[in-house]
């Protein structure tokens, strides 16, 4: 499949929602020091808005692959990140849409500790 292509993007970008929003596939959720230090409700919320943040658009997902959200919680701006790692996490993913071959990285974090 072309890499390129609408259909390989559309493909990423099922994969990413499907783990981001019901944990389904192959992957890890990683949250920063600053979402951990802003106690177990904050980190509650957090959690709850990356997995129904649905307001993609070309500024925030210019690869259409629903892999970027930025969004507030509690008063304070967070960020999502998805990152595709080998399946032995010591390099990127031959093949993002591939999910034999990728783990996939969320990453929540504080706009501050970008």
């Amino acid at each position: 499949m072309d890499k390129q292509s609408g259909e390989y993007r559309a493909k990423i970008r099922r994969l990413n929602d499907e783990f981001r929003c019901r944990g389904l596939g192959n992957g890890s959720v990683m949250l920063t020091p600053g979402i951990h230090g802003s106690g177990p409700k904050f980190v509650e919320d957090a959690i709850a808005a990356t997995q129904s943040f649905d307001t993609f658009t070309r500024d925030n997902d210019p690869h259409d692959e629903h892999d970027f959200g930025a969004f507030d919680v509690g008063g304070q701006r967070l960020f999502f990140k998805i990152d595709y790692y080998s399946l032995d996490l010591q390099g990127h993913s031959p093949d993002a849409a591939d999910p034999a071959v990728t783990h996939r990285v969320l990453t929540i974090m504080l706009a501050t500790e970008y």
